[in-house]
């Protein structure tokens, strides 16, 4: 039978102290923190100036409340909840299409990729080159642009220059807005970001959050790819309901 796990005292006491500092409505002393936790005034103050030190408390002059470092983790709690809801979506599509599968998200006008599902036998592309910067090229990036209206994806584009890949990549800007313009469900890469590969993305749409959900696998299975775009959408659509869910 497994014993009891080993519990540090000092790190259960500095997590209490950020309990109680976010449960109070108003900047909390030490010495009110010191009553409500049955604490020695001394080791609360040890404890609160580590935390301040660390940015996870700040010290007014009235008290103390949460810092800049514990709105960082809710801020990254909020893609770490998406990814973990959307998780078991990618990994059912890995394996009913056999291809590594990705989620990007539009977020802050960046295109970010912040999750892939993929295996021993369906590995992931080489990403040679910053997908943020070339959503022009990808499949879910030109999927989350075409979602964008024509300000967003202005916006985008001003900022990152239309690199020419391979052969296949569309560098004219003319081309890629009549082309993202008329984009409606599937969006297709095929050897645009990497000579012998294809990918294939559908939008992934909920309150507040544009995303989407991609496979690649080589070039020569796109037909079996863009033949059946099902799965894909069936999969963008879960995630947008965990997301919905989240939300």
């Amino acid at each position: 039978m497994a014993g009891a796990p080993t519990l540090i005292g000092s790190v259960q006491r500095a997590l209490h102290l950020l309990d109680a500092v976010g449960a109070s409505e108003r900047p909390a002393t030490a010495k009110f923190l010191a009553r409500a936790l049955g604490l020695p005034l001394p080791t609360t103050y040890h404890l609160l100036r580590t935390l301040v030190h660390e940015g996870y408390l700040r010290k007014l002059d009235d008290g103390y409340v949460l810092g800049n470092r514990v709105d960082a983790l809710g801020q990254r709690n909020t893609v770490q909840a998406v990814v973990s809801r959307a998780r078991p979506a990618l990994q059912s599509l890995r394996d009913e299409l056999r291809g590594a599968t990705y989620l990007s998200l539009y977020q802050d006008g960046e295109i970010k990729l912040i999750d892939v599902a993929d295996g021993p036998s369906m590995p992931s592309v080489d990403l040679w080159v910053g997908v943020h910067e070339v959503g022009h090229a990808t499949a879910f990036g030109k999927c989350i642009l075409s979602c964008l209206d024509k300000p967003g994806r202005d916006d985008y584009l001003s900022r990152y220059k239309l690199a020419d890949l391979t052969p296949h990549t569309v560098t004219d800007p003319r081309v890629l807005e009549q082309r993202l313009r008329l984009n409606r469900g599937v969006v297709a890469d095929r050897e645009e970001y990497l000579l012998g590969t294809a990918c294939v993305a559908a939008p992934v749409r909920a309150p507040g959050l544009i995303g989407a959900v991609a496979i690649s696998a080589p070039v020569r299975r796109y037909p079996a790819l863009m033949a059946d775009p099902g799965a894909l959408s069936r999969a963008a659509n879960r995630v947008a309901r965990a997301v919905a869910l989240r939300a």
